[in-house]
């Protein structure tokens, strides 16, 4: 599902890299660049975390020619008066604005590199809403992908902005060997929320090679299919096998539970004869006697109130 994600199948939306010191996601921030690149969409970097010459690291002149660097890594707070872009123009409006100020007509992916710097230098609330109207797509951004390093939050705010992402994408360390040719560079969890409004989750580890580009080496949700004993039979896990009480009847106890009648229970025999017209059937007269004054105006004259 992760090369579904970086393959932009689901369209646009906001997809959140999550890492954490254990194991970094800018070498799979790069692999969506590049997988935008070769989609023919122009990219557009908010670069807060490393300079243009380090993003541009590794990618070939074809791709990095698409590229349009917005530089906050030079002057991020405007200390020195001489950055391009600071934490204070972040917003969806001037990030609208900066963009259509390309002549490329096509729409856009926006990257944020990262969105922990924003976080730590702005409002969380003032960045999630900046972050949720340039999610929407509209006028030229068609897709936002941004690097979250979650071991610099607290889990409240980790935790809103993970909650509009469209796709959530958590990088973690690998978890014991894995057979395979290339190197796995981490395992990812990644969530997927759908337009049909299905949530899907899968877990796998995987490899950018050198250009890049994103392999899968290997699926960690799927499940351990059962195998064939000696006789070709398929062996199946009893789940009653470790219970500390008895699920299973003896053949005694089933034929007893068989010809227990149950209360409230009529047989076939009562249920006819109940059912059969009877003629002369008992009725209930009723005769008043003197005492017996009742006032439809007053039914409870005859208590003593």
């Amino acid at each position: 599902m992760l090369v579904e994600i970086i393959q932009g199948t689901e369209g646009g939306g906001l997809v959140v890299i999550k890492d954490s010191a254990e194991c970094d996601g800018r070498s799979l921030l790069k692999g969506f660049v590049k997988a935008a690149v070769l989609r023919n969409e122009p990219v557009h970097v908010l670069g807060f975390e490393v300079s243009e010459d380090e993003l541009r690291t590794g990618l070939d002149s074809g791709t990095a020619s698409r590229l349009v660097f917005h530089d906050g890594y030079s002057d991020p707070l405007q200390w020195l008066g001489q950055g391009k872009l600071s934490v204070q123009d972040y917003s969806a409006q001037n990030m609208r604005n900066r963009i259509s100020q390309s002549d490329d007509p096509k729409v856009v992916t926006l990257v944020i590199d990262s969105l922990s710097w924003l976080l730590l230098h702005t409002p969380p609330t003032a960045v999630c809403q900046s972050l949720q109207e340039l999610s929407r797509g509209g006028l030229k951004v068609k897709r936002v992908v941004a690097l979250l390093h979650s071991d610099l939050h607290e889990q409240g705010v980790v935790g809103s902005v993970c909650h509009m992402a469209t796709a959530l994408v958590t990088v973690t360390p690998v978890s014991g060997s894995v057979s395979a040719e290339a190197e796995p560079n981490g395992t990812v969890r990644t969530l997927l929320r759908r337009k049909t409004g299905r949530v899907s989750r899968e877990e796998e580890c995987y490899s950018v090679r050198e250009d890049f580009s994103v392999q899968i080496l290997r699926d960690l949700s799927t499940r351990k299919q059962p195998t064939p004993d000696s006789r070709g039979e398929t062996k199946q896990d009893d789940p009653a096998a470790n219970l500390t009480f008895n699920l299973r009847l003896s053949e005694g106890e089933r034929l007893a539970k068989e010809n227990l009648s149950l209360p409230f229970t009529f047989s076939e025999e009562k249920k006819s004869s109940l059912l059969q017209p009877r003629s002369g059937g008992g009725r209930i007269l009723y005769e008043p006697d003197a005492s017996d004054d009742f006032d439809q105006e007053d039914p409870d004259d005859d208590l003593d109130i």
